[in-house]
């Protein structure tokens, strides 16, 4: 692409806003504790594209927004924080999708991720890569790419293996664990980089680990290209046919989790982009999800 003001990298999927409930005290079924509520922009694609901005990369967001309200604020807080919003679909029917969590002193305590208009919109999200503004099957988009699981497993399952996407480097997170096994197309196709916890490496190899390094050794044995597997404080692994490379977290206070992956994920491909080796952007990822548990960086 010889455009000067080509993006950097294409985040894909969610783009909401995050209303999140934060207490300090430890939270069990049916608690009821004072705390703080806080609305921000979120959803995993938009957070990706945050941190990346954070390391003075220029990512565009593809996603669905509503013109309502919500969506007319959330399209300009992006364009205000540096972000391409210009391939964005916007519908005159389907609403801003939203996310609601609440986080105690021990951790995500629940969550629940509205993300059907993302969903409804389906294939009209990857317009511009298909026949569009950045890319066709004839001259495919030739850069990095984040996905996240919010899209359907059909839609996932056209990126790993429509001729649009085939000189992409392809980044893939689930999401949740909920919606780890629509990550299998990538599996099958033998696709692209794997960003998972410890939870879905074990939906998604339909057993259970002990350690990361074990789970990302599974993933390549399913199918997987390449998988990077977390595991909160513990070691995380990014396993790739050359082997296997394990390092542990720095140990931090907790503030807050919502996020810490999608900043993981970001911090690592920046990384690498930058031309950093395997050890290099591992070390450096897990230093920003670090930072950004311990409330170190900006939510």
């Amino acid at each position: 692409m010889t455009d000067t003001h080509a993006p950097d990298i294409l985040c894909i999927g969610s783009v909401l806003w995050d209303v999140i409930g934060r207490s300090a005290s430890h939270m069990a079924k049916g608690a009821d504790v004072p705390g703080r509520i806080i609305r921000l922009p979120g959803g995993v694609a938009l957070n990706i594209a945050m941190t990346l901005v954070r390391f003075g990369l220029r990512p565009a967001l593809l996603s669905a927004l509503g013109r309502d309200a919500e969506g007319e604020e959330l399209a300009a807080e992006c364009a205000r924080m540096g972000l391409d919003v210009a391939h964005i679909y916007r519908s005159d029917d389907l609403p801003t999708d939203i996310y609601m969590a609440v986080e105690g002193a021990n951790g995500l305590i629940a969550a629940i991720a509205d993300a059907h208009s993302l969903e409804a919109a389906g294939a009209k999200i990857l317009a511009p890569l298909m026949g569009g503004a950045l890319g066709s099957a004839e001259a495919p988009y030739p850069g990095p790419v984040a996905l996240d699981g919010n899209l359907t497993e059909g839609l996932l399952e056209t990126i790993a293996r429509d001729p649009a996407f085939r000189a992409a480097d392809l980044r893939i997170a689930p999401a949740s664990p909920g919606k780890a096994e629509r990550l299998l197309p990538f599996l099958r196709a033998g696709r692209g980089t794997l960003y998972v916890n410890l939870e879905e490496a074990g939906i998604l190899c339909q057993t259970r680990f002990g350690t990361a390094s074990e789970a990302a050794a599974a993933l390549l044995e399913r199918g997987a290209a390449r998988a990077l597997v977390t595991d909160g404080g513990n070691a995380t692994s990014d396993a790739t046919p050359q082997g296997v490379l394990t390092q542990t977290p720095p140990e931090v206070l907790v503030t807050r989790v919502t996020g810490a992956g999608d900043t993981f994920m970001a911090a690592h491909i920046a990384s690498e982009l930058s031309g950093a080796d395997r050890d290099a952007a591992l070390g450096r990822a897990l230093r920003a999800a670090a930072a950004y548990v311990s409330g170190d960086t900006p939510s």
